[in-house]
């Protein structure tokens, strides 16, 4: 999908630094039908920014919410308003594609969601948003390739773990600046902890989030970050989530502390917190919540080079155990059985040159223990080794399986084993564990170094890992795909540069992972 900047993107990519300033004058939208007279709505609607999603060969999401007090509910009247959208071939919309209205309701925050179908495969679009005179900022998108193409190249970015009391999104800047033709988000998109006083940025509000108000005030603050919002404007994103959107390290109905969160306490919480969600991002229909459940696990092909298994590897888990033995307990699920058969047979008639699953957790074995024995992470998917070593061994008769996962706040690179506990094992595809865009601030590497090294002789697979922040960028082509690890100088402060920390590649019917 990548190709040469045209003037308009080169334009896009210049403005997007200041896509959440003030909005173009309504007078650049050609006039809609005529509307019932209404009180006018609050200055600052589109206060969030806007978005694009999920793009298939003939479609993608358009997404916007009405907030002009962001951080307090929203600060829209409880009404239903209407909210024209156009999308056109070029930045100055002098070439119109597609136009239509859409009703923001306030049972859903008054966010909006635009399925535009009708397009066509493998193109540049550019999009905007129209309430009661107010313009929102211009938003650039593309389609996926036809689904018979089988050649070209596709440039996706892997983030994930954006705290933002931890530090700026700074690493977006550079991202923005790779244009990637989508942007894969992995979860902790929002993280639900209280107020730090000592943080490089305060959380708002005064706790933890736990109703639909709180949440969409914690999900507000995140979205008014510039440079995430800049972002969100300039490539379709494809989104899943973890825990943090919720509550750390919870397991399907089960929190991390049911002896303080009741299972009718917690499930409301599920309830308003996937509500949130879906009010927040650029997602089909079929992700509205149903009270606390939400289909996010779904398949995205992008022509006949890859296709994207997205996974969610909360709501259907088992419980954590707590214990070697618990860990290989072959009744244990990561998946559920329906999202399990769905995966697999998605890999096994899949017609992609590349198999790509997008996992929010680490699924390579992490052996935390130097020298004899083992010490797992069991939130991750050592915790649920049976159902992890079955995978592995239908990774054997996939083509070109790679995963890209989260959670971690590492870059932690590794081949995929059949079998972990033998070393000899064959070799079955690879993984990439992105680091976090801010989560855990900028470390100390000669700690993390001295910690982490000594652990390297009991994970031979691990091919890098490292502690700084920033994303991963992806070059897929049918004979390989070249990875680059990006990093900013620092997520202290806004803006400081970024570069490259290591470059790997993944060849073409060779399973593994090499460093260039």
């Amino acid at each position: 999908m990548s190709g040469a900047v045209s003037r308009d993107r080169r334009h896009f990519l210049t403005a997007s630094a200041a896509v959440l300033g003030a909005t173009a004058s309504a007078q650049l939208w050609l006039p809609g039908t005529a509307r019932a007279a209404q009180p006018p709505l609050p200055e600052g609607v589109f206060s969030l920014g806007i978005a694009s999603g999920d793009p298939l060969p003939d479609a993608v999401v358009l997404w916007t919410r009405l907030a002009p007090d962001p951080l307090n509910g929203g600060g829209m009247p409880h009404r239903v308003v209407p909210v024209d959208w156009e999308i056109a071939e070029d930045a100055r919309f002098r070439t119109g594609v597609r136009r239509g209205t859409a009703q923001a309701r306030p049972e859903y925050g008054h966010s909006v969601h635009v399925d535009v179908r009708g397009l066509r495969p493998d193109r540049v679009y550019w999009y905007r948003f129209r309430a009661d005179g107010q313009l929102s900022p211009k938003g650039r998108t593309r389609t996926a390739p036809d689904p018979s193409r089988s050649g070209g190249s596709l440039r996706v970015a892997l983030a994930s773990c954006q705290n933002w009391q931890h530090g700026y999104f700074t690493p977006y800047t550079d991202m923005l600046g790779q244009d990637p033709d989508v942007v894969l988000f992995v979860g902790d998109y929002i993280y639900e902890s209280p107020p730090s006083a000592t943080a490089v940025r305060r959380h708002e509000g005064a706790g933890e989030p736990y109703t639909l108000v709180q949440y969409r005030n914690r999900y507000a603050q995140y979205r008014t970050d510039p440079h995430l919002a800049a972002m969100h404007a300039n490539a379709p994103w494809v989104v899943t989530f973890d825990d943090h959107e919720v509550d750390n390290d919870f397991a399907g109905e089960v929190p991390q502390d049911p002896d303080k969160q009741t299972h009718r306490a917690f499930v409301s919480r599920l309830t308003a917190a996937y509500q949130a969600y879906y009010e927040h991002m650029p997602v089909r229909a079929t992700a509205i919540p149903d009270g606390p459940h939400i289909r996010m696990y779904r398949r995205l092909d992008f022509g006949r080079l890859a296709r994207l298994n997205v996974l969610d590897t909360r709501q259907f888990r088992s419980n954590q155990v707590t214990s070697q033995a618990g860990a290989k307990n072959p009744s244990l699920t990561m998946l559920g059985a329906g999202q399990k058969k769905w995966l697999l047979d998605g890999l096994r008639h899949s017609p992609a040159r590349w198999n790509v699953i997008a996992s929010q957790i680490m699924m390579a074995e992490t052996d935390l223990q130097a020298g004899k024995g083992k010490l797992w992470y069991y939130d991750a998917w050592d915790g649920y080794q049976a159902e992890r070593n079955a995978l592995m061994r239908e990774f054997a008769t996939v083509s070109n399986p790679v995963v890209l996962s989260g959670d971690r706040h590492y870059t932690m690179i590794s081949d995929l084993k059949k079998d972990f506990a033998d070393p000899h094992s064959e070799v079955v595809g690879s993984e990439f564990v992105g680091t976090s865009i801010s989560t855990g601030g900028d470390q100390d590497l000669a700690v993390f170094h001295s910690e982490w090294k000594a652990r390297m002789p009991d994970n031979p697979h691990w091919k890098f890992i490292d502690a700084h922040r920033g994303y991963h960028l992806f070059d897929i082509r049918r004979d390989g795909i070249d990875a680059q690890v990006r990093v900013p100088e620092t997520v202290l402060k806004p803006g400081a540069a970024s570069r490259t920390l290591a470059r790997l590649r993944v060849e073409a019917g060779v399973p593994g992972v090499r460093l260039v």
